[in-house]
This record gives structure tokens, sequence and C-alpha cells, in this order.
């Protein structure tokens, strides 16, 4: 059975806030009350399966240039189908039409997002999220999620049928890593006596 996607409307804040809240245990999603996601169901799209909503994700104004993806979630029972991926694909084609410019995610998962053409970037490029939601928040500057971006721009989109790969311009981009870990280093040990101008340049 195929699965639609659409813009959700104010009857869907109750299924909406019933798969936020089904997966906040996990780690990967905060908590929203039902009147928050009342307030904003007009920026929530939903993929619906026989009549159920099965997954949303939330196209949230940060700027006049940047627009944040939140509460992405996808029902359990129907992961892997490539459905999260097209709701970012969705929220990434009416981001453009809407006039943003970068389109971004903070996620303690990051490969997702990574595959799909974002990139990893520091925190503290996103001032607009900063200002937004995290001065008030009690991880602010602890927290443990990643910042990812993607540019939004004529000739860039992500093409769900191949989430691996991405169109800039018109040429297929190869794919990334899928697996993204923290960037550890390791001191270099000092050997006392070693000659310096010996060792090779």
């Amino acid at each position: 059975m195929s699965v639609t996607l659409r813009a959700a409307a104010p009857s869907d804040a109750a299924a909406i806030h019933s798969l936020v809240a089904a997966n906040i245990e996990g780690g990967h999603l905060l908590p929203r009350s039902i009147e928050d996601i009342r307030d904003h169901v007009a920026r929530f799209f939903v993929a619906e399966r026989a009549g159920q909503v099965v997954g949303c994700a939330e196209l949230a104004r940060l700027s006049s240039t940047v627009a944040e993806v939140r509460s992405l979630v996808v029902d359990e029972s129907l992961r892997g189908q490539r459905i999260g991926t097209r709701l970012v694909a969705h929220l990434a084609s009416n981001a453009t039409t809407a006039g943003y410019s970068t389109l971004c995610a903070f996620t303690h998962a990051p490969g997702h997002f990574v595959r799909l053409g974002f990139t990893i970037v520091p925190h503290i490029w996103m001032p607009e999220k900063i200002a937004h939601d995290c001065n008030g928040c009690a991880l602010f500057r602890r927290c443990g999620q990643y910042a990812v971006t993607l540019p939004l721009r004529d000739g860039v989109h992500i093409r769900p049928e191949q989430p691996a790969a991405v169109i800039y311009g018109g040429r297929s981009v190869a794919a990334r890593r899928p697996n993204v870990e923290r960037l550890q280093l390791d001191p270099v040990p000092v050997f006392a006596g070693v000659d310096e101008s010996a060792v090779p340049a």
C-alpha cells in the first residue's frame, strides 16, 4: 500500500503528537505538547498510509533565510522504506519555494542527513538556532546534538529514490560515508634528546 505526503491539517495534530511522544524515549526527539503542535500544525507535513498518519516533519522558520527540520519521525513499523527521506526532500522543496537559502537540522544521529547531502557544521555557524532555541535550553553548551545544513538553491535537491546521492547543478555527487563518528585526537609523544634537525621536512 502506497504512502502519500501532504500538508498537515488541524485534525492531524493528535496523530502527530502521538508519533512524537512514542519516539521521545529513544533520545532523538524533543518533547512537544499537543498545544504546541496545534499552534504550529500549518508548518507540518505528514506521510499518510491507508488513511493513517505514519510520519511527520515540521519546516520551522528560524530567519528569513534559514529553516529547520523538526520533529522528523516515521512509525517504527514502516522504517526502512525511505519515508523519512521523502519527508526531508519534501521539506527541502517547500523551503526552496518559500525563499530560504539554508535548511538545517539538529540531531543525535546525523548519518541519515549526511547521506542526503547535508554537512555537519559547528553549532556556532547556526546563530539563528542559538538565538531562537539554544540560549534558553538547559543543555546549552553541553548539547550532544550535531548541527547539519543543506544549501538550497537552483539545481540542488535531494533525490528520494536515490537517498545516497545528491544532485549539484545537474551532476550526481558520490555518496558520503554513512558512518559518522566524532573525531578523536591522540597526543603525539615527544621524545627527549631527538635532534629535530635530523628529521626530514
